[in-house]
């Protein structure tokens, strides 16, 4: 962890920082550090699953913002090698030049067959060409050594990507474990799982299953409501990720839906954008493995497409709490180092749906949460 804590800031140095990527990364640095010291003083389960949470949310950040910072540097030297392969004949000419000068006498050169004049004239041209041309010597030497930092910095990054890639799947399975021996959330209600399984079986539609829901709460408890209608319109998204579709427009298969798809990396935390109820968890339909929640009365967030899903029904859980992990393969790191070569879009292979429901009406999810 260290390690990548050390590469992220030298990542954010004056020669690999553009635009905001040097804070992502000195703020992943920093967050790495304080993830290990919360994770090494977690006492309780709940301390536990809270300092897990915010490990594996670490280990994204840095790791995205290791990518970044290796794509910058991979761009970087390709336009170096480009254009110094442009200048070869420049450059050999330059080189020709400057070993003639270096094994002549320093007073042959500033002789001219002319005499005297065109001695002195000789001179004049000498000392501006001189300037001019250790300018570009400089300059030269300044890309072949940038050339070869670039060189070293995506070599040494291999060996801490491998770190990174392994801290965080072990992050993960220590999160899903922490989630499976939870016992301490508060409950609104006991789930009758007969009434969910026909539930399940006799609906063919969202609509019909959001409806039902109410039916398969087996006992009422003294729980807490959430209730997070002051915060419409700012809630930040379950995932980190990029919105690829949003409310109303057709997939590629002419399909309408009236949520938002977000497009995220493979293996990315899921969480509960608001303190929230858990009204259901499982397989549905065709939206695959669904949580469905509760963050205000008669308000519910359809969030689809999750491989893992964690919770039960009727649990309360709070603002940030993990709700499952997106499918998907984490690339090794050979495929990371070549990514670097692209725009790195195909990282985002994982999609999330999203929907919001109040009441019998539909929104656009923009309402609810902070779409860019």
């Amino acid at each position: 962890m260290r390690r990548l804590s050390l590469l992220l800031v030298f990542l954010s140095g004056p020669v690999w920082a553009q635009g905001d990527t040097a804070a992502t990364a000195a703020a992943a640095a920093e967050r790495l550090e304080a993830a290990a010291v919360l994770l090494n003083e977690a006492g309780s389960s709940r301390d536990r699953v809270a300092a897990l949470t915010e490990t594996v949310q670490a280990y994204e950040d840095g790791l995205v913002a290791l990518r970044d910072g290796l794509r910058r540097a991979a761009i970087r030297e390709r336009a170096l090698r480009t254009e110094l392969e442009a200048r070869s004949e420049e450059v050999g000419e330059l080189l020709a030049a400057l070993q003639i000068m270096g094994r002549a006498p320093a007073p042959l050169l500033l002789l001219h067959p002319s005499g005297p004049l065109g001695t002195a004239r000789s001179g004049m041209l000498v000392s501006e060409v001189t300037p001019a041309v250790q300018t570009r010597v400089d300059a030269l030497r300044a890309d072949l050594e940038e050339v070869t930092q670039l060189r070293d910095l995506q070599v040494s990054a291999a060996e801490t990507l491998q770190e990174g890639l392994v801290g965080a799947q072990e992050a993960r399975s220590q999160l899903a474990n922490a989630i499976q021996n939870r016992t301490d959330l508060p409950r609104r209600f006991t789930e009758d799982p007969v009434a969910t399984a026909v539930l399940i079986a006799s609906t063919e539609t969202l609509d019909a299953f959001a409806s039902g829901l109410a039916d398969v709460v087996d006992r009422e408890l003294a729980g807490p409501v959430p209730d997070a209608t002051d915060r419409k319109g700012t809630l930040p998204l379950p995932v980190q990720g990029e919105v690829i579709r949003r409310a109303g427009e057709a997939d590629a298969a002419g399909i309408v839906r009236p949520g938002i798809v977000i497009a995220a990396r493979p293996r990315s935390l899921v969480t509960t954008p608001a303190a929230a109820t858990i009204r259901f968890r499982g397989p549905l339909l065709d939206y695959g493995n669904v949580i469905i929640l509760e963050p205000a009365a008669d308000v519910l967030f359809v969030i689809a497409g999750l491989a893992e899903v964690f919770g039960e029904a009727g649990q309360v859980i709070p603002e940030g709490a993990p709700l499952g992990l997106m499918g998907g393969s984490t690339p090794g790191v050979d495929a990371i180092l070549t990514e670097t070569l692209t725009t790195g879009a195909g990282s985002r292979s994982e999609t999330l749906y999203l929907e919001v429901r109040e009441g019998q009406s539909v929104p656009d999810p923009a309402t609810w949460f902070a779409i860019q």
